[in-house]
């Protein structure tokens, strides 16, 4: 008969206990994976406390498809530190390197100038117009650590779309036919 028989012929015979069974399951797992998010969320401060590098601005430090870990303190913000910080007007936020710091005398509010290791010039370009500091509420967090390439999982699933949905499609069989 083959496996996609045996597979029609596994859901056909699913019984409706068994399917609100297999429904609560996947609901602890989406609640148990967003209590995770949440969870981290306050334990590092940060409002993504883990990003996925899309470009190769920062190489050779980090590469296109490295995670990095996020953490956001009270600390100031020092040259030299590597951020994450979002630009008025843009979705996707960027990872590079701060290069000059501006600390505001009458008010002690600090304004950052960053640049990405493998850019020639500064990110003034980057940021919205007439915009030419990051100031504390665009930076998300400080990269306090990375894993080398598992991040391209994300990157292959964003750029080809259809690889997302196989991947969906192929982890709902999974569940459906799942005999537990």
């Amino acid at each position: 008969m083959g496996w996609i028989g045996e597979s029609v012929e596994s859901i056909r015979s699913i019984q409706i206990r068994q399917l609100i069974t297999q429904a609560v399951t996947f609901g602890l797992i989406v609640t148990s994976a967003l209590i995770i998010w949440k969870g981290l969320m306050c334990i590092t401060g940060s409002e993504s406390p883990v990003v996925v590098v899309l470009s190769g601005s920062m190489e050779p430090g980090f590469k296109r498809g490295d995670i990095l870990f996020l953490h956001m303190s009270k600390d100031p913000i020092r040259s030299g530190e590597i951020v994450v910080f979002n630009v008025d007007g843009r979705e996707i936020p960027i990872v590079h390197r701060v290069i000059k710091v501006h600390e505001r005398e009458d008010t002690g509010e600090v304004d950052v100038l960053t640049k990405g290791d493998n850019n020639y010039g500064d990110d003034r370009l980057l940021y919205a117009d007439g915009q030419l500091w990051l100031h504390r509420h665009h930076i998300m967090g400080r990269a306090v650590g990375f894993l080398p390439y598992v991040g391209w999982v994300t990157i292959i699933m964003t750029e080809n779309p259809i690889f997302k949905y196989i991947l969906i499609g192929a982890l709902g069989l999974l569940v459906i036919t799942s005999k537990d």
